[in-house]
């Protein structure tokens, strides 16, 4: 099983925090559709299964951006068309639409509806005006809260974006903001905290003091609220900032953090198919130039046995399936399983880090450490 995510690299306006590539102008916007649709007919053997002589089965088509809802329905479902003309894809699968709220009116979300679309992830970010001004996110708390209100009549699969750490913000807001996507009886939460990327705006308006820094003491505050509040609702933390109720995990994140094959189409979009990865060029003009040319704008490295041991260590810690002691001996070998464990100690010992069955977790009180945990356990440089 594999899948296929498609970057739709246009934004109506660019969120304060976002260092994804995307650009404001739509003037490409019919081209890079037919682009698209173009680069998925052109990598349509690289899911071959050389054992069976045939593709593998795409099991998950995922929009991401960027903003997809910027794209008409007639162009959401012709790039979905050219999936399915090119690969074998599942009787079921899960179709997600990246949306904003400012795209979702009530007309739009019917008609999403009849499409092949079958789960909304929408990007709400936060439910009180003084945050998404802050954001220069383009929808208002109204909006957010009309369109979920619309989107659960039609959707039974819906996830929502929720940031936590924002200055200002007070546990209790937190609180809030955490209960209004609780009330709307989503089954899926998606929460990240607010991180300040270089060369955003909101790194310019930390500097000069038009914003004050987020404060990690606040943030991990609010993601034990968060933690805390959602397993009480029924909710299971599948991985670091995802959770969802049974039989609503994303099938299309789970696949990549469970370290299956998928293409990624669009500028910038990333690719890996278990020994390779590769990454198309950022760079719309760049893109569409290569494409139109009959050229795929794709760098790729294989990855080491240190890059595949590290990626699982990361993946692996995040989720709730953990690090199988039993796999990095098998795959990797005694040497790594002996420095994972020698690394782990001082976790272990902190209780940061526990082992059960074999499997190597972050306890509740290690799990808002989990990136920085892992890349104290990483094998650099075994193979120099």
């Amino acid at each position: 099983m594999s899948g296929i995510y498609i970057h739709i690299p246009f934004c109506k306006q660019a969120c304060h925090y976002c260092d994804f590539h995307f650009s404001t102008s739509m003037k490409k916007k019919d081209e890079m559709v037919l682009a698209l649709a173009k680069e998925i007919g052109m990598r349509k053997n690289e899911l071959l299964d050389s054992a069976r002589s045939d593709n593998e089965i795409v099991e998950t088509i995922y929009f991401g951006g960027g903003t997809p809802s910027v794209l008409t329905n007639d162009e959401i479902n012709f790039l979905i068309s050219e999936v399915y003309k090119n690969y074998i894809v599942a009787e079921n699968p899960e179709i997600t639409l990246e949306a904003n709220p400012d795209d979702l009116s009530a007309e739009r979300i019917f008609e999403l509806s009849k499409s092949p679309i079958n789960r909304l992830s929408i990007g709400i970010q936060s439910f009180y005006e003084e945050d998404l001004k802050m954001m220069n996110r383009a929808h208002n708390s109204a909006e957010a809260k009309k369109c979920l209100e619309e989107a659960t009549k039609y959707f039974d699969n819906i996830s929502l974006d929720l940031i936590y750490g924002i200055p200002g913000m007070s546990d209790e807001m937190w609180r809030n903001n955490v209960q209004t996507a609780l009330d709307f009886g989503v089954p899926h939460i998606s929460s990240y905290a607010l991180t300040v990327e270089p060369k955003t705006a909101l790194s310019k308006l930390i500097q000069t003091g038009k914003i004050a820094e987020p404060q990690d003491e606040v943030a991990s505050n609010h993601f034990m609220i968060l933690v805390e509040m959602l397993q009480k609702n029924g909710f299971i933390h599948y991985e670091l900032s995802n959770f969802g109720k049974e039989n609503y995990f994303s099938k299309n994140n789970s696949a990549y953090w469970l370290g299956k094959k998928y293409i990624g189409i669009g500028p910038s979009a990333h690719s890996y198919d278990g020994e390779k990865r590769g990454w198309n060029i950022a760079n719309n003009s760049l893109y569409l130039k290569a494409i139109q040319n009959d050229e795929l704008p794709i760098e790729t490295e294989i990855l080491t046995i240190s890059d595949r041991y590290n990626e699982y260590i990361m993946t692996g810690l995040r989720t709730i399936w953990g690090v199988s002691l039993e796999r990095i001996e098998n795959e990797f070998g005694s040497e790594y399983l002996n420095y994972l464990l020698e690394q782990s100690q001082k976790f272990l010992n902190d209780d940061l880090l526990s082992i059960e069955n074999n499997i190597l977790k972050p306890t509740p009180k290690g799990k808002f450490l989990t990136d920085g945990i892992a890349s104290d356990l990483f094998y650099l440089n075994l193979e120099e």
